[in-house]
């Protein structure tokens, strides 16, 4: 595997043969930094841990050599917080016994640069070998401008290469804003109750993140569990935990759908839900 960063980094927790380790994979996430794997794609983590015939594989795009930092890490330069979080990020992956780990290196500024075409063309060379069945990414209507190119670019890779080629689903899901905008009719429910000591250490080990200054492992439990019990306003809780995603696929199989769009048809139509609600009752 030859990627356009000389610095490109990989990882097998089980020290399987790096192209047979690949070349098993069913799930697959593309996440823009550090932690956001763990944090968006517990579903196929969740999935595949344990199992002989699922095999989770995570890409990250970029270096991390931008995260906050307080505390012990607070004088840390920019190269020793990009070493402090390929090491997290290795040991989630021991941790959740991902069958292959693919660290990118770009900067986010690359990642958000629509001229730069070395992430489109590494994740059409990872993903035309591990050729996973399902990809989770950012959702496109993420606060963070990177989570958001990174979902682009993946896409863009994705429409690029062949129809056998492509996953049978794509998701976009939470990292940086609730998807309370969206109709529950049309939300991605991921039933994440499964093993939530996993969840839990997952999160724990991004120690520059937790004790720098961001409780996510707080956070994002937290917010799992509100998912699942605002879910429905007159059933009982049928999960402890949830994620929720939008379902992506169609921008993958009709290359000439506009994205934003597509986005936007998602808000339109919560737009509608809010208004004839209220208009019933006036």
């Amino acid at each position: 595997m030859k990627f356009n960063k000389s610095t490109a980094e990989f990882f097998v927790f089980d020290n399987t043969l790096m192209d047979k380790a690949i070349g098993r994979t069913t799930h697959l996430a593309v996440a823009a930094h550090q932690d956001d794997i763990e944090i968006m794609a517990y579903d196929g983590i969740q999935k595949c841990f344990g199992r002989e015939d699922r095999w989770f594989t995570a890409v990250v795009l970029t270096d991390g050599a931008g995260s906050p930092r307080s505390g012990i890490y607070q004088k840390c330069t920019d190269e020793e917080m990009r070493e402090i979080r390929r090491m997290e990020q290795k040991k989630a992956a021991f941790v959740g016994e991902y069958g292959f780990l693919a660290m990118l290196d770009y900067g986010s500024s690359e990642i958000k640069d629509r001229e730069n075409r070395g992430p489109v063309e590494d994740l059409k060379l990872l993903i035309s070998m591990a050729r996973p069945k399902v990809i989770y990414t950012h959702n496109l209507a993420d606060k963070h401008r990177t989570h958001v190119a990174a979902a682009l670019r993946l896409i863009c890779a994705l429409r690029e290469l062949p129809a056998e080629l492509r996953p049978e689903k794509l998701y976009g899901c939470e990292v940086w804003g609730k998807m309370d905008w969206i109709v529950d009719s049309e939300k991605v429910i991921f039933d994440v109750s499964e093993r939530p000591n996993i969840a839990q250490s997952l999160l724990g080990v991004f120690d520059s993140q937790v004790c720098g200054g961001k409780r996510y492992d707080q956070a994002v439990c937290g917010n799992r569990q509100s998912n699942a019990t605002f879910l429905s306003t007159h059933d009982v809780d049928r999960y402890s935990s949830v994620i929720f995603g939008m379902d992506l696929t169609p921008l993958i199989m009709d290359e000439n759908m506009d994205i934003a769009e597509y986005i936007k048809g998602y808000i339109d139509r919560f737009a509608k839900d809010v208004t004839d609600k209220i208009n019933e009752m006036m």
